[in-house]
C-alpha cells in the first residue's frame, strides 16, 4: 500500500534505487554465483544487471529447443493448412500465393527489427520494455505501460485461439466419419477448448523442465510431418495446371476488387507469422540470449517461411475443384483434401493427428509465453495484483546472499512463473466461456490478438526506427542490422501497418452482425480503460524498465 501512495518521481527515485541495488551486487564464476546455477553466461549477467533485473527462471532454452519453441507456435505450415479457406475465398489460389510471398518478405523485416532489439535488451518484457528504453522520454512510462497492455492482451487471447484450431481438427475428424454427428454446438466446442487450455497449462507446471526437451523434439516431428504431408500430397492427389494455380483469382467475399480482396485475404499467411517475440519473452530462460535469441528467431522465421509457402503451392495444385473443398462437410479444406487423396479414413486420421500434436504443442507453447510476458509486466508493477502475478517459488532476497545460495542448492524451487500461468488459464478459460452463448463474442475476442500484437511491433519498431532517424546512438547488441537498420524497420513498419488495418475488414464488405469484425470496437475500448486507470492509479506504481536500467 505504501507503494500505491508514492509519486511518480518517487517511484523513478526507486526505481533507480533497486538498480544500483542490483548493479552493486557482484556475479562471479564458480559455484558462489547465482547465474552458472540458472544456466546462464558472462553475457547473460551483464544482460540482466544492466536491465537492472535479479536472475528469477532456469536458463533451460538453447539454440535448437529456442527456435523449435518459435517455430512450433508460428506453426506455419500447419497454419497455412488449417485457415488457407479465408485467404482462398479472398484472392484464389493465386491470389493467396502472391500475398504469402509478400508477407513473408514483411515477416522477415519484422522479425529482423524485434531480433536486434531483443540483442540490445533480452528480457521478457519484450516490447513493452523496448518501448521504454527506446521511445522519447517524455512518453516513456505511458506509452510502454500501454504497449505492455497491448502484449499481453495479444498473447492471452491467442491462447483460446491456438486451442479452438485443435478442438476444430477433432470436429472434423468425426465429421468426417459421421456427418450428421451432433459434435459442433457451442457447449460442445467450448468444452473441447477448455480441455486443452487445462491440458496446455498442466505441462506447463508439471513438466516446466521438459519444456526445452519437448520443443526439441515436436521440431522433428514439424519437418517429419511437413514432409510426410508433402509425400502424400505429391503423390496420391490429382494436380492442376500451373497457370490454374498460380493466376487464378477470386473474390468470393464480394469486395468488387481483386487487390482488395487479396489484402483482406492477407489474414491467412498474416496469422501464420504472427508472434516471433515469443522467444523474446522466453529470453530470461536461454542460454547466452543476448547472441542466441536473434539467429534463432530468424532462422526460425527462413524456415518456417519456405516451408509455409511451399506446403501452400502444393495444397493449391492438389486440392481440386475449391468450391467442393470449401463446402465440404467437415469445414476443413485439409481434412477433406486429404480424405480425397487416399480415399482412406483411416490415412487421413492418422495425418490429421499429426496436426493435432502439434497443434496442441502451440498451444503448450503459447500458454508460456503468455505467462512469461504477463509475469514479466507484473514484475514492473503494470497489474493490479502484481505480487501475486510476479511471485517465482525461488525467489530469496538479494539482502542475503548466504541464504540465497543454500535455497538454491537446498530448495531451488520450480524457477518458473507459476501464478502467472494460472493467470493466464483464468483469463482464458474466461474468455472461452463466452462460447457457451455466441460464437461471435468469442470470435471478436479472439481476433484482438492479431490487432494487439500488430501495434506492440509497430510501437516497438517505430521506436527504434525514430532513434536512427535522430541519429541518437542505439545499444550495443551482438547481432545487427547495420547500415540496413533503417531500411529493414521501414519495409517491417509498412508491412506491420498494412497488416493492422486489414486486421480490422470484416469478411464480407456488408457484414451483418454475426459477420462483423468487433475487433475495432474492443481494441479501442481496451485503450480507453487501460489509460483511463493509468492516468487514474497506475501510474502510481508501475516502474517503467528505463528506471532500472544501469548504464555502463
Amino acid at each position: 500500500m505504501e507503494l500505491l501512495r508514492m509519486s511518480s518521481d518517487e517511484i523513478q527515485k526507486q526505481g533507480h534505487a533497486v538498480a544500483e541495488s542490483v548493479s552493486d551486487f557482484k556475479y562471479e564464476d564458480g559455484e558462489d554465483s547465482i547465474q552458472p546455477q540458472k544456466g546462464g553466461t558472462q553475457a547473460d549477467v551483464h544482460d540482466m544487471t544492466r536491465l537492472g533485473k535479479k536472475q528469477e527462471l532456469r536458463r533451460n532454452f538453447r539454440f535448437l529447443s529456442i527456435a523449435g519453441f518459435i517455430m512450433i507456435l508460428q506453426g506455419t505450415w500447419e497454419g497455412t493448412l488449417l485457415v488457407a479457406s479465408y485467404g482462398l475465398e479472398n484472392g484464389g489460389t493465386g491470389g493467396v500465393i502472391w500475398v504469402t510471398v509478400a508477407v513473408i518478405i514483411g515477416a522477415l523485416a519484422m522479425v529482423a527489427s524485434i531480433a536486434e532489439m531483443a540483442s540490445m535488451a533480452p528480457t521478457a518484457g519484450g516490447q513493452y520494455h523496448w518501448v521504454s528504453e527506446f521511445a522519447p522520454k517524455s512518453v516513456q512510462k505511458p506509452l510502454s505501460y500501454l504497449i505492455g497492455w497491448m502484449s499481453c492482451l495479444g498473447w492471452v487471447t491467442g491462447c483460446p485461439s491456438a486451442a479452438q484450431l485443435t478442438s476444430t481438427l477433432i470436429q472434423g475428424l468425426v465429421l468426417l466419419k459421421n456427418n450428421d454427428a451432433n459434435f459442433v454446438s457451442l457447449y460442445q466446442t467450448t468444452l473441447l477448448i477448455m480441455l486443452f487450455l487445462v491440458i496446455s497449462v498442466a505441462f506447463n507446471v508439471f513438466f516446466a523442465r521438459s519444456l526445452p526437451a519437448a520443443e526439441g523434439i515436436f521440431l522433428i516431428v514439424h519437418v517429419f510431418g511437413f514432409f510426410a504431408y508433402l509425400i502424400v500430397l505429391w503423390i496420391m492427389s490429382d494436380h492442376a495446371s500451373a497457370k490454374d494455380v498460380f493466376f487464378t483469382f477470386a473474390d468470393e467475399g464480394g469486395w468488387g476488387n481483386q487487390g482488395l480482396s487479396c489484402l483482406v485475404g492477407m489474414t491467412t499467411p498474416l496469422w501464420c507469422f504472427l508472434g516471433p517475440d515469443a522467444g523474446a519473452h522466453m529470453s530470461e530462460e536461454l542460454k547466452d540470449a543476448s547472441r542466441v535469441l536473434p539467429s534463432a528467431m530468424v532462422w526460425a522465421t527462413i524456415f518456417n517461411g519456405l516451408f509455409g509457402l511451399v506446403i501452400l503451392i502444393t495444397f493449391c495444385f492438389c486440392m481440386g475443384n475449391m468450391d467442393d473443398v470449401l463446402n465440404g462437410p467437415t469445414g476443413i479444406p485439409i481434412v477433406q483434401v486429404l480424405y480425397n487423396s487416399t480415399g482412406s479414413y483411416a490415412a487421413t486420421v492418422v495425418m490429421i493427428v499429426v496436426l493435432i500434436l502439434l497443434s496442441t504443442v502451440s498451444t503448450i507453447t503459447c500458454i508460456a509465453a503468455s505467462s512469461r510476458q504477463m509475469w514479466a509486466f507484473a514484475r514492473d508493477k503494470g497489474f493490479p495484483f502484481s505480487s501475486y502475478i510476479e511471485y517465482v517459488s525461488s525467489n530469496p532476497s538479494l539482502s542475503n546472499m548466504t541464504e540465497l545460495i543454500d535455497q538454491m542448492q537446498v530448495r531451488p524451487g520450480w524457477d518458473i512463473p507459476v501464478n502467472a500461468i494460472v493467470v493466464v488459464l483464468g483469463v482464458s478459460l474466461a474468455i472461452t466461456a463466452l462460447n457457451f452463448g455466441s460464437a461471435v463474442a468469442l470470435d471478436a475476442i479472439i481476433s484482438l490478438s492479431n490487432a494487439a500484437l500488430l501495434i506492440s511491433y509497430i510501437t516497438s519498431i517505430g521506436c527504434v526506427r525514430l532513434k536512427r532517424f535522430r541519429n541518437e546512438p542505439l545499444l550495443p547488441r551482438r547481432w545487427s542490422l547495420g547500415k540496413w537498420g533503417g531500411l529493414v524497420n521501414d519495409v517491417a513498419l509498412g508491412f506491420l501497418v498494412i497488416s493492422f488495418v486489414i486486421s480490422f475488414f470484416p469478411t464480407s464488405p456488408a457484414p451483418d452482425a454475426a459477420d462483423m469484425n468487433w475487433a475495432i470496437l474492443i481494441f479501442g475500448l481496451v485503450i480507453v480503460v487501460a489509460m483511463a486507470n493509468y492516468y487514474i492509479s497506475a501510474h502510481k506504481h508501475y516502474v517503467p524498465p528505463v528506471c532500472l536500467i544501469k548504464n555502463d
